[in-house]
């Protein structure tokens, strides 16, 4: 961990809002633009980054410094944890109850040798509960620059987000601030944005809250369907909204220098 540069969370009050898809996409442009970058999966009942990624056959190995990432390609700029390289059958349920979650998720922060890169991104289960509060004690050991909360622009959302900040206060958790996903469907034939829900519930949440709003991610077809397939979004559409608005969110960003 002390070879890593900038350690973030990606949380939300609520599942279904698209954490794996922001956590997966933030960790494939910063890659993009050349950054060293570590992406580790601690949603243990519902690992998705792997299938995002392309690496649901990948697994992992242990050296004699730890557990080594399964990365992207041989580039090494992107290198992924998540418990789905550990359990072979991609339909095995991870029947645990929380003891084994929380010593699963502290092997994962104490024993993975990323090696020195730029970024972890550690994308995490919905809610406030036990995987929770064991990761966010364990990164809280190696000064994290803090945690990036995920919502739709929905009230019942926003709602939960709500929950979110004050258990990032309660934890003594930095919030980096807040993206709005699902902002607008964008048509793939004419890239016109619509709002399909309503919007600007995430940048009211974070002026209520005294919160930096970080910006919008769309609904883009084409997204899900590199998701689904896993193949890398930024070299199939270099010229999508997508790539703008994550642009934008890190250009927002007000890191811990190092």
């Amino acid at each position: 961990m002390d070879k890593i540069k900038h350690k973030i969370l990606v949380l939300s009050g609520k599942g279904g809002v698209g954490k794996s898809t922001v956590s997966s996409q933030l960790a494939l442009y910063l890659s993009h633009i050349g950054y060293k970058v570590g992406l580790l999966d601690v949603d243990l009942c519902g690992p998705s980054i792997p299938k995002m990624l392309g690496l649901e056959s990948k697994d992992v190995h242990k050296s004699t410094k730890g557990w080594v990432p399964v990365y992207t390609d041989e580039s090494q700029k992107l290198g992924v944890i998540s418990i789905q390289f550990l359990l072979g059958d991609k339909d095995t349920p991870v029947i645990w109850r929380g003891p084994k979650k929380n010593s699963m998720i502290k092997q994962f922060i104490d024993d993975v040798n990323w090696g020195e890169i730029d970024f972890l991104i550690i994308d995490t289960p919905p809610g406030t509960s036990d995987e929770h509060i064991s990761v966010t004690e364990e990164l809280l050991k190696h000064n994290p620059d803090g945690a990036i909360l995920v919502t739709t622009p929905q009230a019942v959302s926003v709602s939960d987000v709500k929950k979110e900040i004050s258990f990032c206060k309660a934890m003594k958790l930095p919030i980096i601030g807040i993206v709005e996903n699902m902002s607008g469907y964008v048509c793939p034939h004419c890239s016109e944005c619509t709002n399909i829900f309503s919007s600007e519930g995430g940048k009211l949440l974070a002026e209520q809250c005294n919160i930096k709003f970080l910006g919008k991610l769309p609904i883009d077809p084409n997204l899900s369907i590199c998701s689904e397939r896993g193949i890398n979004y930024f070299t199939e559409y270099p010229n999508s909204s997508t790539l703008a608005a994550l642009k934008s969110f890190v250009d927002n960003f007000n890191l811990k220098s190092n």
